[in-house]
């Protein structure tokens, strides 16, 4: 069972609590429980060469983005960042403080050839968030009310051959990951949405710590302004 804790990303362990998705997030609908979803099958379907959950300078913000909803990445593993990103105006922010994924892996990184049941994945999650110390939310120096706790209905994560599991598996002696979809995985965890940020520059910075992992993110973004066809023909 692959598992992770993290804000955005965190650990992994086949059959255990996984923290940080299958192709490119379509995050334009959607109630947020299916935004966690679609944020997860965003960051788990990105090699790792350029995983915006690995990315120590924000050059990757942009991979694997569509649709009026953007996604940012925590730290994979844990630990404090720095990024810097452009973002489209008008473009929505959904991101993970912390978050918890268990995944069903059978025969990958230590476990069995048995399916691990939904309900089991369910409770190592709940263990996993249950064990949240601290959870903030800034932009530009205002604490950010309104983050959401979220339980994902069951879905599937497709896997590239360079993934982000493959590394803690090898490091515990397990392997690797092979490419593949695999099902059903689960998350639970605390999540925030912004609404469009104003042209311009902007500090985001969130924590999320737990008995399991410490996330200590800062975004420097800024918010570009869309140019229309008639403003690009302008001399």
């Amino acid at each position: 069972m692959l598992k992770t804790t993290t804000r955005r990303s965190a650990y992994v362990a086949l059959l255990g609590i996984c923290l940080v998705p299958i192709n490119i997030a379509a995050a334009d609908s959607t109630t947020p429980e299916e935004l966690s979803v679609q944020w997860w099958q965003w960051t788990l379907s990105i090699p790792t060469s350029v995983n915006p959950g690995l990315d120590s300078t924000g050059q990757n913000c942009m991979v694997g983005q569509r649709g009026s909803i953007w996604f940012l990445g925590g730290s994979f593993g844990g630990g404090t960042v720095v990024r810097t990103c452009s973002v489209p105006e008008g473009k929505s922010l959904f991101f993970p403080v912390i978050n918890s994924v268990n995944i069903n892996t059978p025969n990958v990184c230590g476990q069995g050839p048995n399916n691990v049941p939904v309900s089991q994945l369910r409770a190592a999650n709940e263990a996993a968030i249950n064990g949240v110390t601290e959870l903030s939310v800034n932009l530009d120096g205002q604490r950010v009310p309104g983050l959401l706790l979220l339980q994902s209905p069951t879905f599937e994560v497709a896997l590239p051959e360079d993934n982000l599991f493959d590394a803690p598996c090898q490091a515990a002696g397990l392997g690797n990951v092979p490419a593949g979809i695999y099902s059903p995985a689960v998350d639970e965890g605390y999540y925030m949405l912004l609404q469009p940020l104003s042209v311009g520059d902007h500090t985001l910075h969130f924590v999320g710590k737990s008995q399991a992992v410490d996330e200590d993110i800062t975004y420097n973004l800024t918010v570009v302004p869309l140019v229309s066809g008639n403003e690009r023909q302008a001399p």
